[in-house]
């Protein structure tokens, strides 16, 4: 189900992978205001509060960080705040020094749109991330989502932290999962999965063709080329950073997905997976 948001009354149209509490939460990349490349395994065994904002330039926004940076003070060691937006890493390092920002780490997601995609909070209609507060704990499972309605409307301050004082109560639960959330680097001799495993998974991938035994094939239709080209820049981003290499042929508002393991041979996991992954897009 896609999240319903409005900017100033306007409705607008979040994109990205579906976002669900109680799953392991996807790994992103951001850049720091050294430019330096941040993903989720850099803050390991942490719990995380993510919390993710129009821009710096606008009043709310800068409220935000702030009142992070403040209630930061007031949580334990093992937790991180993670303030994360579009805005260029010149301009975030900028505030953060005039506004002696010390208490959280302020990330740009500009370059890839990693996060906004990754967590469902991309603006399509601005390229701008929403207004977000996503909390993680030590083990990565998502244990809150607050996606806030109106965009120009600031978040619930105390429900987070209600509910942070819950998760630091039991800070790392085992993640309960029939299909891993990432794809594994294939090494040299990786055998396909078998026919019967194939079988199996196939009508649990809705609108997915079995091609030929070895591929996965899937064909989206769009309103017209900018739309199929919009969906193909969202896969583009997802494959790179899962190591998978799709097979993507746009034809003007058709775009056809191709998914095997070319040192396999064949289908494996990672094809299952990137399939998943293709169907969470919103």
């Amino acid at each position: 189900m896609q999240i319903k948001a409005t900017f100033k009354g306007k409705p607008v149209t979040l994109v990205g992978r579906k976002l669900q509490e109680q799953v392991k939460a996807p790994n992103f990349k951001v850049t720091s205001g050294e430019l330096q490349e941040i993903t989720l395994d850099d803050f390991k065994k942490k719990i995380k509060i993510i919390t993710s904002f129009l821009s710096l330039d606008t009043p709310v926004c800068d409220l935000q960080v702030k009142e992070f940076n403040k209630r930061a003070t007031q949580v334990s060691e093992e937790t991180v705040i993670l303030g994360i937006s579009k805005d260029l890493p010149f301009a975030q390092k900028r505030f953060c020094e005039t506004n002696n920002i010390k208490n959280a780490f302020i990330l740009s997601d500009y370059k890839y749109s990693s996060f906004g995609i990754n967590y469902g909070v991309l603006i399509k209609d601005l390229n701008l991330l929403a207004r977000s507060v996503i909390i993680l704990d030590k083990s990565n499972e998502v244990r809150y989502v607050q996606i806030v309605e109106e965009l120009t409307h600031p978040p619930d301050y105390d429900d987070v932290v209600k509910n942070l004082h819950e998760i630091v109560k039991n800070p790392e639960l085992p993640i309960k999962e029939t299909v891993p959330a990432h794809c594994k680097p294939c090494e040299g001799g990786t055998p396909p999965l078998p026919e019967e495993t194939i079988e199996r998974l196939i009508p649990l991938y809705q609108d997915w063709e079995l091609v030929e035994g070895q591929k996965l094939k899937k064909e989206f239709k769009f309103k017209d080329f900018i739309e199929a080209k919009y969906f193909l820049d969202l896969i583009s981003v997802i494959a790179e950073e899962q190591g998978h290499h799709p097979t993507l042929t746009l034809v003007y508002n058709k775009l056809r997905i191709t998914l095997t393991t070319h040192a396999a041979g064949g289908l494996t996991e990672n094809d299952f997976i990137m399939a998943r992954i293709v169907d969470e897009l919103q």
